[in-house]
């Protein structure tokens, strides 16, 4: 997002069904501080596009024909890095939240979500955070060990990074090297199996360590 008062969010819209499409630029085309600067039906159409509109967030489905939305995403992190993604999705399961998490997306929600709530999603993602549905409490990042597995300075590294924190920052806050923060992430990424800092968001927040 450009920096200054009063930037926009500038939006990109992946979806292969023009209906929804349609529904969603009406849905938010009317929120002063969104600017919808492109759409795909593809994720080959998303990838040519991004690069030349540099949109701040790319709101993608699960469900294209070319490819899933959870290969898009992976693909656009790769080819636009600041470029932050909110998957909009009918599907509900624990493995497609899992897997969008590890393949960078910064958040998920449901199509039927409310407009408020895809809203308040987009606002969260854009602003460097993670936002997950109300409605997937249950699919939150299921841990892959125990709480008790962590210790208690990896649990404290976690929250900072679920709240946004970079390495840098976390290591004054905690009087630490930025390498000792590495070496937590890193354990943190092996005892949970959870490579992003958005599904170590989702993680903290179903324990209630940070407040969505």
């Amino acid at each position: 997002m450009s920096e200054g008062g009063g930037a926009k969010i500038r939006l990109f819209l992946v979806d292969d069904h023009q209906l929804v499409r349609d529904g969603l630029r009406a849905r938010l085309g009317d929120i002063e501080e969104f600017e919808i600067v492109g759409e795909a039906a593809s994720g080959k159409e998303a990838l040519a596009a991004v690069e030349s509109l540099r949109p701040d967030l790319a709101l993608v489905d699960v469900g294209l024909p070319d490819m899933t939305g959870i290969e898009l995403t992976s693909a656009l992190g790769e080819r636009c890095p600041v470029l932050r993604v909110l998957i909009l999705s009918m599907y509900d399961s624990q493995g497609y939240v899992m897997s969008a998490m590890r393949a960078g997306a910064r958040g998920y929600v449901l199509k039927d979500a409310p407009s408020s709530e895809i809203i308040a999603a987009i606002r969260a993602v854009a602003a460097g955070g993670a936002y997950f549905s109300s409605a997937l409490t249950a699919a939150l990042a299921t841990p892959q060990a125990e709480d008790n597995a962590l210790t208690e300075r990896e649990r404290e590294v976690l929250i900072l990074v679920a709240q946004g924190d970079s390495n840098k920052r976390i290591a004054q806050k905690l009087d630490v090297s930025v390498r000792t923060v590495e070496t937590h992430r890193l354990n943190l990424r092996r005892k949970l199996g959870i490579e992003t800092a958005a599904g170590l968001a989702a993680y903290a927040l179903k324990r209630g360590w940070i407040k969505g």
